[in-house]
């Protein structure tokens, strides 16, 4: 996998490899800015395409290839 920059995160596709209550693909719809400014961000919020339920998640998470692939497989 290449390497992910919290950055260029924003409106990034993901598919779960285990989809959870059918949602499989998300796009990221919102990078969380720390509270401290020059921080990090440590967070990203992901929206299911079908049914449009988001959940917060911590970006580096997204590096998990058992959890996670990049772009809509």
């Amino acid at each position: 996998m290449n390497p992910l920059n919290a950055k260029k995160l924003l409106l990034s596709k993901w598919t779960a490899v285990q989809p959870v209550q059918k949602d499989k693909h998300f796009l990221v719809t919102k990078v969380i800015e720390p509270l401290v400014a020059g921080d990090n961000a440590e967070w990203v919020e992901i929206e299911a395409v079908f049914s449009r339920a988001t959940q917060r998640v911590a970006w580096r998470d997204l590096q998990n290839e058992e959890v996670w692939k990049q772009g809509w497989v």
